[in-house]
């Protein structure tokens, strides 16, 4: 019998795992915005994901449904998220402006940062936060201190 792997294939040891006002929704949104990939859906009663699964790139992003019965609410029904999710990409301005097309906020302009990349903000239609970075450049730990320093930090 072979060994079972503590960490299946194609995981990571982190993962996040998105509650959503209408999971559903929020998957198709994914697939157009960020041009996830649906892995699986587990559908429950009254019509609410149970479980699912897609990909943004190599990482697994799973999804529920909201469910107040058990405590698992949304960004939205809570006022807002603490949580930020951050995606580094092959072209930032590309995929936020196809975030944007796709119905997310930017909450950061996309701009060129001290510490190497070129970054933005966005808020999907479901509440969640995503940050987006390309790294365009690489800057030692004293440059990015000589940075702070100029900004006051």
């Amino acid at each position: 019998m072979p060994k079972v792997k503590p960490i299946p294939d194609g995981m990571h040891s982190v993962t996040p795992h998105l509650i959503c006002a209408g999971a559903a929704d929020a998957i198709e949104f994914y697939k157009k915005a960020f041009n996830a990939v649906e892995v699986v859906r587990l559908p429950g009663p009254q019509c609410r994901l149970m479980h699912a699964m897609i990909r943004i790139g190599d990482s697994a992003v799973m999804l529920v449904d909201e469910m107040p019965e058990w405590g698992a609410l949304g960004p939205n029904s809570l006022k807002g998220s603490p949580v930020t999710i951050h995606l580094y990409v092959e072209n930032v301005d590309a995929f936020v402006k196809r975030a944007v097309d796709a119905g997310a906020k930017i909450t950061m302009p996309v701009a060129d940062m001290f510490w190497g990349d070129r970054y933005g903000k966005l808020e999907d239609p479901f509440g969640h936060h995503w940050s987006v970075a390309t790294h365009i450049r690489d800057v030692s730990p004293d440059e990015m201190m000589q940075e702070m320093k100029k900004m006051g930090g």
